[in-house]
């Protein structure tokens, strides 16, 4: 700060001159615009008392500055503000625009201190003579005071406070000014007076004004344009020009003559400017603040809302709202306008707003975490076919929908389970539609649950019997994948997909722990999935989410903000599985071999959830992941097929015909430009499984049996149904998985116990080299399994 010598005559001046009209309160009264009856009764005695009281010094107020979201490439999303205010230095503001305003607002401002003294009396006279208030005696100086104080002011109540109409305020304001005279020089109360002044319609400060208005720099402003800039300060709402042009015109004539007859200007000057339209409405930008303006709202909104959270903004939320308006804060994210309009193209080309059905889209990069894209079917706003649900985010932000269920897309973490858990990309189940599952038990984190008797799932497409878990992810065979998480275990499955952000997008709630998880439970949203997702393309590697990559403060120096977030939840091999037999989804003979495009590798899955109230389609290549979801956003929730879509009736909903498009499409765009990648194939373990020796059990007590498979390091299970064997009735006839093939340590054994009907009673020898009774025999009637519900009459 500059400090002015003891012996500055300004201050002399203003002090003295500020004592002298205080105790002649007459004079005070006139020069602070003031009714001669405003100060009855204050006496001599109570001005000292009130000069005693009076601050020394000015504490400077910083500006409410707007802030600014931008996009990944530095172009503006949205600007958030109080007040529409950018500060310049006065070097950067046109000399002329200092003329103006100082020869309408204080013409000596240069010569005199914290109060104009001529000023003041000039007041005083005309107000005596008009019998009221008619002129005020104020400084640029008492005037930068005034605002300063009304811009500190946090609530209504202080506001009035600040301009209320009283002796005591305007004294104390009068100090306040010559306190600020100490603490700068002139041209620093100017350029703080012009950063700080209302210019009407939404504009505070110069640089705003003059965007506003004529869309050129504070520095390039012409006389015409500083002259109408300068008449605005005294009343901004009357005088502004998209309110009445013609009083704006005669107010700025005023600001040109007064400016000539005091000889800032020449006649030729003055003239030409009074011929100058006052502005050029088509040129007059409209104040378009907050997320609802912002051409990504949905975005803005969520990115807005992840800030309000950040304590290093406020202690309260309203301490942080108020940061995030007034910081002048330059908010950079992950937003990539390429990806988004890429994502929004295939909004538009595959749906109406007027659909009854939603559409939505997220894409996240893999490894990095950062959100490049997120769009939605359903414009922003209120009224019909509008909404400010974000169907892409969780419910826990004021605006999130809340997820949908997902249906198959499940399907992709028990596969990521099996095989961390050594079980082969090749691995075989019988598998067929219906499978009952009557007394089964599934373990869990908790312990086990029994299914339900009535529970009997089926497959909604064909396959071959006995698939592989290629296979079986190619057709999404229910009957599969519920065997597999059942041998899994169900705890493996759910801390995976808690350690890679798949949690109830509802309540925050862990996905629960049923024996149908792996079809579909929970409500997820598109962020989610699209995000978990982009932990495979990633080799195992999870990132949070990234939305907001850093925030600046005015004077460019970082906020702390939550980070990169990254972790090995997978291992890379185990990964590389999981894309294999994704990939194979989406390779001829898979549910997703027509959404295939280019020469990258692709991997994917569908989602179908009951009764096809959603559908989804989440896929990626190893620089993109993305998820689509069409779906039945009103309640009550009721099934698409017969709701619109693109304008027509959906007659077939499902993942591949429905959502998959959307993602086709978004992510054919999205990657235009992107070099060709491919996965890293599977090592020989993946493919053919870690598995360890089973040891032989045939013809033992099932206890017995249990109690060895447990001493060689698998769970052990007792199937309820007996099976034709040669085996004695009541001893073990087989077992799943085959004791040939092995399975992965600690996986679950299911054994098959004997009816004895085929009478042999072969047990085999102690070595288990009779080994054609390790299998299943179908027996009983042709078509006839152990897996039938009424086997062996079936």
């Amino acid at each position: 700060m500059r400090v002015r010598e003891k012996g500055d005559r300004g201050v002399v001046q203003s002090v003295v001159l500020f004592l002298g009209v205080s105790v002649l309160s007459g004079a005070l009264a006139a020069g602070l615009a003031m009714p001669l009856a405003g100060l009855a009764g204050f006496t001599t005695e109570k001005t000292s008392e009130t000069l005693q009281d009076l601050p020394q010094q000015f504490d400077e107020v910083p500006l409410k500055q707007k802030s600014t979201i931008r996009a990944a490439d530095g172009t503006v999303i949205a600007t958030l503000a109080d007040k529409n205010r950018v500060p310049v230095k006065l070097a950067q503001i046109a000399p002329i625009m200092q003329k103006a305003i100082v020869a309408i607002e204080d013409d000596r401002y240069f010569e005199h201190g914290a109060l104009d003294l001529k000023g003041t009396l000039r007041a005083l006279a005309v107000n005596q003579t008009e019998g009221a208030v008619q002129q005020g005696g104020s400084s640029i100086t008492q005037q930068f005071i005034k605002m300063s104080l009304i811009e500190k002011a946090n609530t209504p109540a202080e506001v009035e406070a600040a301009t209320a109409a009283t002796t005591q305020r305007k004294v104390a304001e009068l100090r306040y000014a010559i306190a600020a005279e100490k603490e700068f020089s002139k041209n620093e109360i100017l350029e703080k007076y012009l950063n700080l002044a209302n210019f009407g319609d939404g504009a505070w400060g110069i640089q705003s004004a003059a965007q506003h208005y004529f869309r050129v720099d504070a520095k390039d402003l012409s006389l015409a344009q500083s002259a109408m800039l300068a008449g605005m300060v005294k009343s901004p709402t009357a005088y502004d020009p998209t309110n009445n042009m013609k009083r704006s015109k005669d107010r700025r004539d005023v600001v040109i003559r007064r400016m000539l007859q005091l000889k800032v200007i020449s006649v030729n000057q003055a003239n030409l400017a009074l011929k100058q339209p006052v502005i050029n409405p088509a040129l007059v930008r409209k104040n378009l603040l907050g997320c609802a303006n912002s051409a990504y709202p949905f975005f803005c909104d969520y990115i807005v809302a992840q800030l309000k959270e950040n304590p290093a903004f406020g202690k309260t939320p309203k301490d942080r709202a108020t940061y995030l308006k007034t910081a002048g804060l330059t908010i950079r994210t992950s937003l990539d306008p390429k990806i988004q309009a890429a994502a929004q193209k295939s909004i538009d080309e595959h749906t109406k707003p007027n659909d009854q059905a939603i559409a939505a889209i997220t894409i996240v990069e893999p490894g990095t975490g950062l959100v490049k894209a997120m769009v939605q079917s359903r414009k922003y706003g209120n009224g019909k076919n509008r909404t400010s649900y974000n169907y892409n985010v969780e419910k826990s932000y004021a605006g999130g929908f809340g997820g949908f269920q997902n249906g198959s897309t499940m399907k992709s973490f028990t596969i990521a389970a099996a095989i961390a858990k050594g079980y082969s990309i090749n691995y075989k189940i019988p598998s067929p539609s219906p499978l009952h599952f009557e007394g089964s038990k599934f373990s869990t984190c908790n312990g086990s649950i029994t299914v339900p008797d009535d529970y009997a799932p089926t497959n909604s497409t064909q396959n071959v019997a006995d698939p592989t878990m290629i296979q079986a992810a190619q057709k999404s065979t229910n009957t599969y994948f519920l065997q597999l998480s059942q041998k899994v275990g169900l705890c493996p499955i759910a801390s995976l997909l808690k350690s890679m952000g798949m949690y109830n997008a509802q309540d925050g709630e862990p996905l629960e722990q049923v024996a149908s998880m792996t079809l579909g439970v929970g409500y997820i949203t598109p962020l989610q999935l699209a995000s978990a997702y982009a932990a495979f393309a990633a080799r195992g590697k999870y990132c949070t989410p990234l939305l907001t990559t850093s925030v600046r403060d005015a004077a460019g120096k970082q906020v702390k903000i939550p980070g990169t977030d990254c972790k090995q939840v997978l291992p890379e091999a185990a990964a590389d599985g999981v894309n294999e037999v994704l990939h194979q989804v989406m390779e001829p003979g898979g549910t997703g071999n027509k959404l295939k495009f280019g020469n990258s590798d692709l991997a994917g899955k569908t989602g179908t959830i009951q009764e096809a109230k959603a559908v989804w389609y989440a896929g990626y290549s190893s620089k993109l992941a993305s998820a689509a979801v069409v779906g039945d956003a009103d309640p009550p929730y009721k099934r698409l097929s017969g709701q619109t879509l693109d304008g027509r009736d959906i007659n077939d909903a499902s993942g591949s015909q429905t959502a998959g498009p959307l993602w086709k499409t978004a992510m054919q765009n999205a990657l235009k430009g992107y070099p060709t990648t491919h996965f890293t194939a599977p090592d020989d373990k993946t493919k053919n499984g870690d598995n360890e020796d089973l040891p032989y059990v045939n013809g033992m007590n099932p206890d017995d049996a249990a109690n060895k498979l447990r001493q060689a390091g698998f769970q052990a299970e007792i199937s309820t149904q007996q099976v034709n064997s040669d085996e004695a009735a009541g001893t073990v006839a087989y077992t799943d998985p085959r004791r040939r093939d092995g399975a992965p340590a600690g996986s679950t054994v299911t054994i098959f116990v004997s009816n004895g009907s085929r009478g042999n009673n072969n047990q085999g020898n102690e070595n288990g080299n009779n080994d054609e009774d390790d299998q299943p025999d179908g027996g009983g009637a042709p078509g006839c399994q152990p897996w039938e519900r009424n086997y062996p009459n079936c």
